[in-house]
């Protein structure tokens, strides 16, 4: 049973992990809004999908793979 929590909290952390990245490394807008309404103030980034890299990821892929793998020794034991 510790195994297959092992692999539940490793694999979350992994998900919660390439979350993250994404939604907190680059600025959601060019500059303040003054007045609601102004063009050209939105929260698109200028680069979309700029954080779905296997390179900004993989820590938390690996702890995905990780989580499967203990999750898959915890159901064979």
């Amino acid at each position: 049973m510790t195994f297959i929590w092992l692999g539940v909290l490793l694999v979350l952390g992994g998900v919660l992990q390439m979350a993250y990245q994404p939604i907190w490394r680059g600025r959601l807008s060019g500059r303040r809004r003054l007045r609601a309404g102004q063009p050209g103030d939105t929260l698109e980034p200028e680069r979309p999908a700029g954080g779905f890299g296997f390179k900004s990821n993989w820590p938390g892929l690996t702890l995905v793979a990780l989580g499967g793998a203990s999750l898959l020794a915890g159901a064979a034991i």
